[in-house]
């Protein structure tokens, strides 16, 4: 039975994590709000984002109340795994730190798991619907980490591998995590 809430409570809780670091990093890279994934993302994040900013103002462009939204539904999400787990920590310190450290790994893999998707939703809709309304948005998020790579690896043969190259990266950054 345990297993069986773990996985409802990742389920539920990973995918308001998800949405919470989307808004993050679009608001981060620029991504226009406008098209359907922004009104997506804006519609089922601004209920907890909105009046956490009357608090947590900006910096530096970076939109800190999602990033907490984010931060507080993935340490909600380990703390339920370490209620349902077996394992005990011994002290207060040794669990405060085992939540921290949890919930900050989860959010670089849930980043990276996003950037890989976004990578290949772009290339997909390169070669299928370059005009789609997920393009522009795709297009915008990936640019700053594929800009890099296609300026050592060029198109060859008008064929782009940027994006693989990147995700390749992004798996090799997953393994270390």
């Amino acid at each position: 039975m345990e297993r069986v809430l773990l996985f409802l409570a990742d389920a539920l809780f990973g995918f308001f994590t998800v949405l919470f670091l989307l808004r993050f990093y679009m608001q981060l890279l620029r991504v226009s709000f406008s098209g359907p994934l922004g009104q997506f993302v804006a519609s089922l994040t601004s209920w907890a984002v909105l009046p956490l900013r009357r608090v947590i103002p900006g910096l530096f462009g970076l939109d800190l109340a999602s990033l907490l939204c984010a931060a507080l539904v993935q340490l909600g999400l380990v703390s339920i795994a370490l209620a349902l787990s077996p394992i005990r920590p011994l002290g207060e310190g040794e669990l405060a730190l085992l939540l921290a450290w949890s919930t900050l790994l989860g959010l670089l893999r849930l980043s990276i798991h996003i950037l890989i998707g976004a990578l290949i939703l772009q290339a997909v809709l390169s070669w299928v619907s370059p005009y789609s309304p997920l393009a522009g948005p795709a297009n915008q998020f990936t640019r700053p980490f594929l800009s890099p790579i296609r300026r050592i690896l060029p198109p060859i043969g008008g064929i782009d591998l940027s994006p693989l190259v990147a995700i390749v990266l992004a798996q090799a950054v997953l393994l270390l995590l």
